[in-house]
């Protein structure tokens, strides 16, 4: 990994460590603990992606999964589910060649009106995204975050953020931390010579708590201001979900 800085580190603090975490006034993130029947996963496991990408979101139940299919509520307000005017339904998988209008909050629902956990996707009408995990990582984990150019070639230098403030400049257009922690939960972006990605929280769960692939999880949902009604509406139906 090529040299770098950091504007906000101290000197026994790691390398690519910058201010305490939390969001920024453009992010919003609304946890709520609950034991969900069914996880939602996503493949690849990004939270960014370039125009026509593809990728697979999985409901993940324990038992039986016919019924289930998987849902979006797009940065537009609009509610729709695979299969619709978007996406191919393969199971309980649904299978999507993305586009700027895919932008958006996806979960898992049933017949019946359960729901799984909820991820945040962007697509970026810009040519720079920053790869991050759409899903929560554990503690002690090694994650990896790229900044991406569309073009030729893809890994340029780039800079990286985290809430707002530099953590460091790598010419291989990625950094790596090695053992992630709590403090390391936050929102993440990255910039090069052809632009600047969209901004993604990353969330950090401890070694004790469920993965993400467990029916009990976190319903997480990082949303840019834009996305704040939807993100709510989506909580109140839940919440009315389980205790109707």
């Amino acid at each position: 990994m090529g040299g770098g800085y950091c504007h906000t580190c101290s000197r026994s603090s790691s390398p690519w460590r910058s201010r305490a975490p939390g969001p920024s006034a453009l992010s919003t993130q609304a946890t709520i603990n609950i034991s969900l029947p069914a996880s939602l996963s996503v493949s690849p496991d990004r939270s960014q992606f370039f125009e026509y990408a593809p990728v697979t979101l999985s409901c993940e139940v324990q038992g039986n999964s016919a019924g289930w299919r998987v849902v979006r509520n797009a940065e537009r307000g609009n509610l729709s589910e695979c299969n619709t005017d978007w996406g191919k339904q393969r199971g309980s998988s649904c299978i999507v060649s993305l586009m700027p209008s895919s932008s958006g909050v996806y979960w898992c629902e049933s017949g019946s009106g359960e729901h799984s956990n909820a991820v945040n996707i962007t697509v970026p009408a810009g040519a720079v995204i920053l790869e991050s995990p759409a899903l929560p990582v554990t503690e002690g984990d090694s994650v990896t975050l790229r900044c991406r150019y569309q073009g030729t070639p893809s890994d340029l230098t780039a800079i990286f953020y985290k809430d707002g403030s530099i953590i460091r400049a790598e010419s291989s257009g990625e950094i790596t931390i090695p053992a992630i922690s709590k403090s390391d939960e936050g929102l993440y972006k990255c910039t090069n010579s052809e632009g600047k990605s969209p901004e993604s929280w990353m969330t950090v769960t401890d070694g004790g708590s469920a993965s993400s692939s467990s029916p009990t999880t976190s319903l997480l949902l990082p949303l840019s201001v834009s996305g704040l009604v939807a993100a709510l509406s989506i909580s109140l139906i839940i919440l009315l979900g389980l205790f109707t």
